[in-house]
């Protein structure tokens, strides 16, 4: 049980720990907690419910619990949650949760208490210890500021896979199809951005008919050439032809190649671009 943004490693921890039973269920809540409380807040998720879903069935997860958090929810106390929602509502026989879990109004519960409350309403309580990679705590804030320093290696050996972006395929405004580099668009908004710029990336398309894995190469930003301030991820797959728009795309972030730039004409973009793609096929070569 967690909030699973990332679904890094120390969450696989616990995951592996509640794979003793069988079926394996997941609980989670939906929207974040923080949503809740500072929806005024900058976006800090790292993946949207989508992407955390598939993350999860990626790790064999048989069932996804993901409870709607909202107000009510957030007003019970530890023991209401426990009794309420976990053992009556659930009917959990055993949880497991990270050493810094906290639960209940105003995170008055703390993992101990879950297991003490457990005791109490006939559910076992594991407490997974926290996990470091090359000597520091793995945690969704340290993942966040690799990402914010287009460090996309650092961020994947705390995460345990590529990051990833995930959506639908959307209809932008086609310049890169008359520019000879057809794109696709995707939404980034409520997600913590990664260093904006372009990337060497690997896409999968997960829905339609053209299904299956592509090495390709994106820009994440604000489109300075063009005067366009909503940040939006844009990218390229290499030797492909197919519309995709409606499909559903799965974007890992491999490699950072270069910050957003402002180009003197659209030949010295291009000229850019072909550099990119040149260089993003190089280093996912061996990746």
């Amino acid at each position: 049980m967690g909030n699973f943004d990332g679904v890094h490693l120390g969450h696989q921890s616990v995951i592996e720990l509640a794979r003793r039973a069988q079926p394996l269920g997941i609980i989670t809540f939906e929207p974040h907690p923080r949503e809740v409380f500072v929806p005024e807040a900058p976006a800090f998720r790292l993946m949207n419910a989508e992407a955390r879903a598939n993350r999860l069935a990626k790790l064999g997860v048989d069932h996804l619990y993901q409870l709607d958090f909202d107000h009510h929810l957030s007003a019970l106390s530890p023991e209401a949650f426990a009794r309420d929602v976990l053992a009556q509502g659930l009917g959990i026989a055993h949880v497991v949760v990270g050493a810094d879990f906290c639960f209940g109004k105003a995170r008055a519960g703390t993992a101990q208490d879950l297991k003490a409350l457990g005791t109490t309403y006939g559910f076992a309580t594991t407490i997974a210890d926290l996990i470091s990679a090359d000597g520091k705590p793995v945690s969704s804030s340290a993942i966040r500021q690799a990402l914010s320093e287009g460090k996309p290696r650092e961020a994947a050996a705390m995460l345990g896979h590529w990051h990833r972006i995930e959506g639908e395929v959307i209809h932008g405004e086609k310049r890169g199809r008359e520019l000879g580099y057809p794109t696709a668009n995707m939404s980034v908004a409520g997600l913590h951005l990664p260093k904006l710029g372009v990337y060497a990336v690997k896409a999968d398309v997960l829905t339609g008919p053209h299904r299956g894995s592509y090495n390709g190469a994106a820009s994440l930003g604000v489109r300075p050439m063009f005067g366009v301030n909503q940040p939006n991820l844009e990218t390229f797959l290499f030797d492909f032809k197919g519309d995709l728009y409606g499909a559903h795309l799965s974007i890992a972030f491999v490699d950072y190649l270069r910050p957003e730039m402002k180009f003197d004409g659209l030949a010295a973009l291009i000229a850019q671009m072909d550099a990119d793609c040149l260089r993003a096929r190089q280093m996912l070569a061996g990746s």
